[in-house]
């Protein structure tokens, strides 16, 4: 009797060890189950925001947006003493975790009084652009300024100089520039020592066959410089070639032409040739003289704006090797629902300047319809994009030098771009071949 009670007992004991494993097996499982319905579904929703969404907004905002490369390679060093750091000041210094800790809590930027402003006063900060990619030479995060007015408005209304106007222009001569050197004292974003020059490449001959593959125009032809003008103005305009950013275009358009790469560069004066001139239609009347290029050249791919900064020249200028650049932003339109096309075309140059001339790019810029076109013509071509060369105060020296470097790397991205093309010919021909013999 006892030994069938004792049975019983054993059995009933196996029986709730059974029943609690179980329980617990079933909880594991629906946790289990409910993780990977969760992760599943997280996925999706990032695939069909990456397909719905075309606006650029949700990847140019947030923590990642506003930290450049040199931040994760000082986060390295705290771990591995020996990584081969650059010379200079860490980004860990005491100003800027502070500056940068400030201004990710409060939306404000210590070094840019405007900011604290911005929330209280209605336009000032709705309208920014968004940054895509951050550059050394922009190290405090400065956005493009715009003057929205028409330019023969301001003409009439000159202002005196900013204390940020250089008193004399540059009279350096113009060099080819070299990559490297030592960092200027005192100026934003030069080009560190060891730095070598990637971009200059052979000349190849010149463009035989008159093909056209560039096209340089201006949606704002009579943006201009006062060192140019002789005279101070807060939106210098000229209609005169070699006063505005024609001045710029005609520069990278003789750089590529020189290293084979043909080039048509447009230098339309809208509100001369256009009947009812409205500077708010700049890019519709722009986009019409792209379009007539492009049935004219079945061969036009890069279709470049140039255009100018309205900031003064303490923002708008860096130094290599002694010799002063005008900086250039580049600005990538979201209407555009290609716009990330645009943007890999933008970022190769820009990565190309961050690593032979430190200093000289002050980043990616995104913009939507709320700070003006919004589409910039770069619906047209993958390889559209708008940059923005110097700024007010900027001299014919300083423009002329960051022209042939853009137009040296230029150059080199659609040499490059050719050579991938006819590798990817040669296989298809190849495998056709192949075929063939089968």
């Amino acid at each position: 009797m006892k030994r069938n009670g004792f049975r019983l007992w054993n059995i009933a004991k196996w029986r709730a060890k059974l029943l609690h494993m179980l329980s617990m097996g079933r909880t594991f499982l629906l946790m289990t189950l409910g993780s990977l319905l969760f992760f599943v579904l997280l996925g999706l929703g990032g695939m069909a925001e990456h397909n719905l969404n075309s606006s650029p907004v949700s990847s140019m905002k947030g923590f990642a947006g506003s930290l450049s490369s040199r931040f994760f390679m000082d986060m390295l060093g705290m771990e591995l003493p020996h990584l081969d750091k650059e010379k200079g000041t860490s980004t860990f210094s005491g100003e800027k975790m502070t500056t940068f800790v400030f201004q990710m809590l409060t939306s404000v930027n210590p070094r840019d009084p405007k900011s604290l402003l911005a929330k209280e006063m209605p336009g000032m900060s709705a309208n920014d652009p968004v940054l895509l990619r951050s550059a050394a030479g922009n190290e405090n995060l400065d956005p493009p300024e715009d003057f929205h007015l028409p330019p023969e408005t301001d003409e009439k209304n000159e202002q005196p100089a900013n204390t940020d106007q250089p008193k004399e222009p540059d009279k350096t001569p113009v060099k080819e520039p070299e990559p490297g050197g030592k960092k200027e004292p005192g100026k934003p974003g030069t080009a560190t020592e060891g730095t070598k020059d990637q971009t200059q490449t052979p000349t190849p001959p010149a463009n035989a066959s008159g093909k056209k593959v560039v096209m340089i125009y201006h949606s704002h032809p009579r943006e201009a410089y006062n060192p140019l003008l002789s005279k101070t103005s807060s939106n210098p305009s000229s209609k005169s070639p070699s006063q505005n950013v024609m001045l710029v275009g005609k520069y990278l358009a003789q750089k590529l032409e020189k290293l084979g790469v043909g080039t048509v560069h447009s230098e339309k004066d809208y509100s001369t040739t256009v009947n009812d001139y409205n500077y708010n239609f700049s890019y519709k009347y722009s986009r019409q003289t792209v379009k007539e290029a492009l049935a004219q050249n079945s061969g036009l791919d890069y279709l470049i704006d140039i255009h100018r900064d309205s900031q003064r020249h303490a923002k708008t200028t860096t130094v290599i090797n002694g010799a002063s650049y005008a900086q250039v932003f580049f600005i990538i339109g979201h209407e555009n629902k290609n716009w990330r096309k645009n943007e890999a075309f933008a970022s190769a140059i820009h990565e190309q300047l961050e690593k032979s001339y430190p200093g000289i790019s002050r980043g990616i810029w995104g913009k939507t319809s709320a700070q003006g076109n919004g589409e910039y013509n770069q619906s047209l071509s993958d390889n559209s994009i708008l940059i923005e060369v110097g700024g007010i105060d900027s001299t014919n020296e300083e423009l002329k030098r960051t022209a042939e470097l853009l137009g040296q790397i230029i150059a080199d991205l659609y040499y490059k771009d050719q050579k991938v093309e006819k590798a990817s010919v040669d296989k298809s021909v190849s495998a056709a071949k192949a075929d063939a013999k089968s």
